[in-house]
C-alpha cells in the first residue's frame, strides 16, 4: 500500500512538471515574456501588447540609463525572453555587446528608434553621425516608436496581429492629446520665456519639437561631468538673459544644477531651481507620473509653471 501510495505522488509531481511545460517561455499564460531596458521603453510595450504580453523592466525609476551596467541576473532574464525592447541610438551605453550576443533566430531584438528615419535624428554636435538618444521628448517620434513596437510584437505573436493593431491606434490616439496639452500649455508663455536649462543634454528633440532654446549643463550622455568653465558660461547666459528658473532632472545628481545657482548668485542674479525633470525614465511606479504620457505632462506643467 506504501509502495502504491509513493507511485500516486510520483505520477502527480510528473505530470504537474510537464503541464507547467508546454511553454517555457510562458508565465502562467499571461503573455509572451517581453524584458524592456528602461521603464519608458517597457511602457510603451505594455501599451501595445496589453494582456498578451509580461513585461520586465531592468531599470526602475530614477536610473540613469547611459551609466547603467547590467548584472548577471539582468542577461539571464534577457537570454530567457522571447522578446528584448531596447531604446537604441547607444542611450544604454554599456550594454550593446550583451543586445548582439543575445541575438539568435527564436528571439526578436528590437531599438524603438530602428524604424525612425534618420534624418528625424539630431546630431552629437561633437561626433556627427553619432545621435542623440532622447527622441521620447517629440511626441511625433514616439508615435513611430510605437508603431516599431507594434510590428515586433505581431512578428512575435503573429494569432494576435489585430488586438496590436487597435492597441496602437487607441494609443496614437492619447499620444495626439498629449500633444494638444503640451502645445496648449506651452502657449500661455511668451516666447522669450520658452528657454529650458537643465542638467543634461536630454531636451534637445523637446525644444526642436515645440520650440524652446535648451542647453544643458552635461552633454547628452551623463558619462562626462561638467567643467568649472560650462558652468561659468552657462551662469553668465543665465544672467543676460534674466532666466527665471532651471531644472533638476530625477536620473541625475542635483548637484550640478545647484552649483550652477551658485554661479549665477555669484554674478549678482538670483534663479530658482523650478522642479525636477524626469529625463531617462518615468515617474514612480503607482503614481500619475509612472507612464510616459504621465510623465510628459508632468514636465510639461514644471516647466511651464516655473518659467510663467
Amino acid at each position: 500500500m506504501k509502495k502504491i501510495l509513493i507511485l500516486i505522488m510520483v505520477v502527480s509531481i510528473l505530470t504537474t512538471f510537464v503541464s507547467g511545460c508546454g511553454n517555457p517561455n510562458k508565465e502562467n499564460d499571461t503573455g509572451y515574456k517581453v524584458v524592456a531596458t528602461t521603464t519608458l521603453v517597457a511602457d510603451l510595450v505594455k501599451s501595445i501588447g496589453g494582456e498578451y504580453v509580461s513585461v520586465q523592466g531592468l531599470m526602475g525609476p530614477g536610473v540613469d540609463p547611459h551609466l547603467y551596467k547590467a548584472s548577471a541576473g539582468d542577461v539571464k532574464l534577457m537570454q530567457n525572453a522571447d522578446m528584448v525592447v531596447y531604446n537604441g541610438l547607444h542611450l544604454e551605453g554599456k550594454m550593446g555587446e550583451i543586445f548582439e550576443n543575445i541575438e539568435d533566430s527564436e528571439k526578436v531584438i528590437l531599438a524603438v528608434t530602428q524604424g525612425i528615419d534618420e534624418s528625424s535624428f539630431i546630431d552629437f554636435v561633437s561626433s556627427p553621425g553619432s545621435f542623440d538618444p532622447h527622441i521620447w521628448f517629440d511626441v511625433k517620434l514616439w508615435k513611430e516608436a510605437a508603431k516599431t513596437v507594434a510590428e515586433g510584437l505581431k512578428e512575435l505573436d503573429e494569432e494576435h496581429a489585430k488586438d496590436f493593431d487597435i492597441s496602437l491606434e487607441k494609443y496614437l490616439g492619447e499620444l495626439d492629446k498629449l500633444e494638444e496639452y503640451i502645445n496648449q500649455r506651452i502657449s500661455e508663455i511668451p516666447e522669450e520665456n520658452r528657454v529650458l536649462i537643465t542638467a543634461h543634454d536630454a531636451f534637445n528633440y523637446f525644444g526642436n519639437a515645440y520650440g524652446f532654446e535648451v542647453k544643458g549643463l552635461q552633454g547628452i550622455s551623463t558619462a562626462s561631468e561638467a567643467g568649472t568653465s560650462d558652468v561659468r558660461q552657462l551662469a553668465k547666459f543665465i544672467v543676460e538673459r534674466k532666466i527665471k528658473a532651471i531644472f533638476v532632472e530625477s536620473s541625475v545628481p542635483r548637484k550640478s544644477i545647484e552649483a550652477l545657482q551658485e554661479a549665477v548668485k555669484a554674478q549678482g542674479f538670483e534663479v530658482e531651481i523650478g522642479g525636477e525633470l524626469y529625463s531617462d525614465s518615468t515617474g514612480d511606479a503607482g503614481t500619475d507620473d509612472e507612464t510616459y504620457i504621465g510623465t510628459f505632462k508632468a514636465n510639461i506643467d514644471t516647466i511651464i509653471d516655473a518659467l510663467k
